[in-house]
């Protein structure tokens, strides 16, 4: 497997779970190493600032996982969304509406084992990784409270996943905004994923003739493939290494 291009001159987008992180079988059992932070950190001052986390968890649990640091970052698939300096801003979305379909979604995961609800305050999840076999009636379970709400929502697949969030916003939207801001903008963008959520995020960077990069099997959009978190984790350090201090 060959090595994508490591350019420190770009502007840096990195999901989170699969990416930089390995997945876990629930969201909560995913956690950060000491390491793991040092590598973000050092990214993040290499680039000079130039660096956001685009990932489908909320705001807060992304910082939770990365504590202390404040990243600029896109949560919910950029439903929200910290800048540069550190404004907060949030897409409109109808909550009181989306609690109540998501009322139904809580439900069918309390009565069958191995299902996980989460409720990221602007979008829920229904989990099935420890319940591979319930894929088909967890999309439809979602699917059915999506019809609820009509237009103002959509379903979003994903790597053992059926989300249910309001429409109009992805992670290729999310970086489009910050490339329009500094330190970002005028730098090639550089984005790596894993999911299905990031392919988004991957036809936006490949238009703006930056590197986009696959983690892991699957078809895909990015011009690079890695094969794993691990790996990630390595080239990022090896390729900051390698650029000195």
């Amino acid at each position: 497997m060959i090595n994508p291009p490591f350019n420190l001159a770009g502007a840096w987008f990195l999901d989170i779970d699969g990416t930089l992180l390995d997945i876990a079988a629930m969201p909560a059992a995913v956690h950060t190493a000491p390491a793991d932070t040092r590598l973000v950190t050092e990214l993040y001052a290499a680039t000079q600032g130039a660096l956001a986390l685009i990932s489908g968890r909320s705001l807060n649990d992304i910082d939770k996982l990365f504590s202390p640091l404040h990243l600029p970052a896109a949560g919910q698939h950029g439903i929200e969304r910290r800048d540069s300096r550190g404004r907060v801003h949030r897409y409109p979305f109808p909550v009181d509406a989306l609690q109540r379909a998501a009322a139904a979604i809580r439900a069918f995961a309390a009565k069958h084992e191995g299902l996980v609800f989460e409720d990221k305050g602007a979008s829920v999840a229904l989990h099935y990784r420890l319940a591979p076999q319930l894929a088909s009636a967890a999309h439809s379970v979602v699917r059915k409270a999506a019809l609820q709400l009509g237009s103002e929502v959509e379903v979003q697949g994903g790597k053992m996943v059926a989300e249910l969030k309001p429409a109009g916003r992805d992670k290729g939207i999310a970086i489009e905004e910050f490339m329009r801001e500094r330190p970002f903008m005028g730098r090639a963008p550089v984005f790596i994923g894993d999911d299905l959520t990031d392919e988004y995020g991957f036809h936006v960077v490949n238009r703006l003739g930056g590197d986009t990069i696959k983690v892991g099997r699957g078809e895909t959009v990015a011009r690079w493939r890695i094969a794993d978190a691990a790996a990630v984790r390595r080239w990022l350090g090896e390729g900051l290494a390698m650029k000195g201090p």
